[in-house]
């Protein structure tokens, strides 16, 4: 099953990037291939979302269930458009307001004979949407510090 993992340094603290990362809501305000993000369920320490994203022109729509956990949240897809899109986000710090940030997702199209070649495509777009979303976290952490 192919695996995408990229990761990106934010200036903040572990705690304020954790809690922007795990307000998924706030996603489409800050990042260009998220259109929506809808909260169905929420428990102690999960959220069930349904996710709607455009990648490369192409809509793509599914629903998860997110685990909130320390220095991560687990994501798994429960219904949608791949047969398998799972992974986390995986927040660490290593200094002083400096936090390492890794989005790592795995993900089955389900069409055995073109895995070949719908895989690499796949990692591609998924690996440039995932750095996309990177790019956005310190957003997130300023627009959470200020609203």
């Amino acid at each position: 099953m192919p695996r995408v993992e990229v990761e990106t340094l934010v200036q903040a603290s572990a705690a304020d990037v954790y809690a922007a990362l795990s307000d998924m809501e706030r996603f489409p305000d800050h990042m260009a291939d998220i259109q929506s993000v809808t909260v169905v369920e929420r428990g102690a320490g999960y959220t069930v979302t349904d996710w709607v994203a455009k990648l490369r022109g192409v809509t793509v729509r599914w629903r998860e269930r997110d685990e909130f956990l320390p220095g991560r949240i687990q994501y798994e897809q429960i219904a949608g458009d791949l047969k398998k899109f799972a992974g986390e986000w995986r927040i660490e710090a290593v200094g002083p307001d400096v936090v390492r940030v890794s989005l790592v997702t795995e993900f089955e199209f389900g069409v055995p004979m073109l895995a070949a070649l719908l895989n690499p495509i796949g990692a591609y777009v998924l690996r440039d949407n995932a750095r996309s979303m990177l790019a956005a976290v310190g957003a997130l952490v300023d627009a959470g510090a200020s609203g």
